[in-house]
């Protein structure tokens, strides 16, 4: 969404906080003229900041060379992602090369007035705001408003998904619920926040089912319909694995 005025400007990174792969110096400035600045606020537990993160990073690849800088900010939107550690494990983890701001207390979250993960905020080279987009989505609509501001032309990154295509027509999934799901739900795919170590099994519509072996605290993929699908899910964590949260996604519409 473009910027209601080009007077908003970027808050300061708050310099007492941590940073991964920060440059020399430990600290990212807001400004360097006439070089744009892409904020995305995430958290590895969260589906739908995974879903969006090829994307950011494909920016980062993409764009770096002609002037775009690009941030991450992590904000724990479950308790295993409060861990400064496992932030560190997960950016290395996801291969992230990026530079991510650890907000473990949201504090630069609340500078921003944030609404929720994922959100992303375009700066221009005079960090001001230049466009903004919160939740998943619009993602040629966000690499058409970089190619702007850096002054370059050329394709947009194709889709990850089929449900990221700027024509799909999504169908409204299912409310996440806290913990491990029983019973109905209609979505494209289900996702579990898991911790611990062990395996999770499940079952879910159109037959799927499956094990998943957890080694880490994180968002797990477990069922992709791609079309909005309704059925029943079961799941079962096994000793030593949590299940913090299920996750819903939306699928193409029939």
């Amino acid at each position: 969404m473009r910027a209601p005025t080009d007077t908003i400007a970027a808050p300061l990174f708050p310099r007492n906080l941590p940073w991964v792969n920060a440059p020399a110096g430990g600290q990212v400035s807001i400004i360097q003229r006439d070089r744009p600045l892409l904020v995305e606020f995430w958290d590895f537990c969260r589906p739908n900041s995974m879903r969006t993160l090829p994307y950011v990073k494909a920016w980062h690849e993409r764009y770096a060379a002609d002037g775009l800088r690009v941030v991450g900010v992590h904000c724990p939107g479950f308790e295993p992602s409060r861990d400064e550690q496992g932030v560190r494990d997960a950016v290395a983890r996801l291969q992230i090369a990026h530079p991510v701001l650890i907000d473990s207390e949201l504090e630069l979250w609340q500078e921003y007035e944030n609404e929720g993960w994922p959100a992303r905020y375009l700066f221009d080279g005079r960090a001001r705001l230049f466009e903004f987009h919160y939740g998943e989505g619009d993602y040629a609509g966000t690499e058409l408003a970089i190619q702007r501001l850096l002054g370059v032309e050329r394709e947009p990154l194709e889709p990850v998904r089929l449900q990221d295509a700027p024509d799909a027509v999504l169908a409204r999934q299912s409310e996440d619920r806290p913990g491990a799901h029983q019973g109905p739900y209609e979505a494209g795919g289900v996702w579990a926040v898991l911790s611990g170590g062990g395996e999770l099994s499940f079952t879910a519509a159109d037959g799927a089912s499956g094990l998943v072996e957890v080694s880490h605290a994180g968002a797990y993929e477990l069922v992709d319909h791609t079309r909005h699908t309704a059925g029943e899910l079961t799941l079962s964590c096994g000793a030593g694995v949590v299940c913090h949260a299920t996750c819903f996604a939306p699928g193409l519409a029939s």
